[in-house]
């Protein structure tokens, strides 16, 4: 009766699919990968101009980038692993709702470097994230953005629409009328999108001042709104 022994077990192909395997361009690809992460990390927090900075995502790109590597590097010498990994990747689903489409753009070009890291380009990785970088930094740091606010203004009187008006068109660059509403007790509401001359905010004082005016709020504004 013939015995297995560990020899026999350990020349399966476990073994020999490894065999392609080389643990220094592996670890170039995941320190490449590493590196890159860390230039869109720095780029990311450079550039970020939204309303909460968020540490834990900024981190995840570095994350992302390297894992990414790991798994083309993973997939890239065996047909059957890649169609493995297909698999089980397709039965995940992330819920985290990405808000801001700039952070799309960052995963995406995260996961971009961690292919090409993986697959061997690592010239074209830093190539690539290098322009793509001054990109960034250039229409986002460099050039201003007039970023428009939205004006909500309540008064009681019909009469004042027009001198509410005047005041608004006078002292900002540009207004529009978003909406209008007539609010029980014969009370008004209109919303202006407007866009402000340096940062000046007194003429809300003058709003205020005018009689039939209840309140005059100024909020960001980001380019949506539902009336």
């Amino acid at each position: 009766m013939d015995t297995i022994t560990f020899d026999d077990i350990f020349k399966s192909s476990f073994l020999e699919k490894t065999t392609s395997f080389s643990l220094i361009d592996s670890l170039i690809g995941i320190v490449a990968a590493f590196i890159l992460g860390l230039l869109i990390y720095t780029v990311y927090k450079k550039t970020f101009s939204g309303v909460i900075y968020s540490h834990t995502f900024n981190i995840s790109l570095i994350i992302m980038t390297m894992t990414t590597a790991l798994v083309i590097m993973g997939i890239s010498s065996n047909v059957l692993l890649s169609l493995g990994m297909v698999g089980a990747l397709s039965i995940v689903r992330f819920r985290t709702p990405i808000k801001d489409a700039m952070d799309l753009v960052y995963l995406f070009w995260a996961i971009v470097v961690g292919i090409l890291c993986g697959a061997g380009f690592i010239p074209l990785a830093v190539i690539g994230s290098i322009l793509i970088g001054l990109v960034f930094i250039l229409f986002i740091n460099k050039i201003k953005i007039e970023n428009p606010y939205l004006l909500v203004v309540k008064y009681d009187e019909q009469s004042v629409e027009e001198s509410v008006e005047h005041i608004v068109a006078r002292n900002v660059k540009k207004h529009t009328i978003k909406s209008k509403s007539v609010l029980p007790g014969n009370h008004f509401e209109v919303t202006y999108e407007i866009r402000i001359n340096d940062d000046d905010t007194d003429f809300l004082s003058n709003l205020l001042e005018m009689k039939g005016v209840q309140s005059a709020v100024m909020i960001s504004y980001d380019g949506n709104f539902t009336a």
